[in-house]
């Protein structure tokens, strides 16, 4: 099997590099980062920013959904936040999402339906924006954007955030969104003073990028 081989070669490349490398990597992580990201195969996290075994800690499910009544993610992300105290906890969406046309689509799968229904209540929530949009893929790709924001909501309002603000020690949190089109990622506007105001982000919250 090539996936096999190709992991042999890797070990080995990282080897020649320092011969102590997974001595050092067994020893614990310290990630300064959390994505959560898509599943997508063609959004593979780690190796889109050069970045080493132990450099960000990775959660991902179809859509990148931070559903608070998920607790694998909710395991997750409390982790993150009160053993790993990660610095920035970074929401990445992104472009040609078949998560996000799905929603709007359909696919005739029960769960999956069921996972993607708060993607359907945002396009519905956004309804007279997406559809002024030129085409289905611009519509699609907007809603990728905007579930990505919703999405760093949900993060902001869990009580695990909520908690750690409280504590004063707590990440600070980013909505990104892939454009597979270049390559590169965008940093999206989180209308932080907005949701304060209405109550959703604990009003201790400022953004911090050390």
């Amino acid at each position: 099997m090539h996936l096999l081989d190709n992991n042999k070669q890797w070990a080995e490349d990282l080897l020649k590099r320092d011969p102590d490398y997974f001595k050092k990597l067994a020893v614990e992580q310290q990630p300064k980062y959390l994505m959560i990201g898509c599943s997508d195969s063609r959004v593979p996290l780690s190796s889109m920013f050069l970045a080493e075994p132990g450099e960000i800690f990775i959660h991902r499910n179809i859509a990148n959904q931070a559903n608070l009544s998920d607790l694998n993610f909710l395991s997750v992300l409390e982790y993150s936040v009160d053993v790993l105290q990660v610095k920035h906890i970074i929401m990445v969406g992104h472009y040609r999402c078949g998560g996000v046309a799905a929603a709007i689509e359909g696919v005739h799968r029960v769960l999956v339906e069921n996972w993607m229904n708060p993607v359907r209540l945002l396009f519905k929530r956004h309804s007279k924006e997406l559809e002024a949009l030129e085409d289905n893929q611009h519509i699609y790709d907007r809603l990728s954007e905007l579930n990505a924001i919703e999405q760093s909501l949900n993060i902001l309002r869990s009580p695990i955030m909520h908690n750690a603000v409280n504590r004063g020690h707590y990440p600070s949190v980013d909505a990104w969104i892939f454009d597979i089109y270049t390559g590169l990622f965008k940093i999206l506007d989180l209308p932080i003073t907005e949701w304060k105001k209405v109550g959703y982000v604990h009003p201790g919250y400022k953004y911090h990028d050390d």
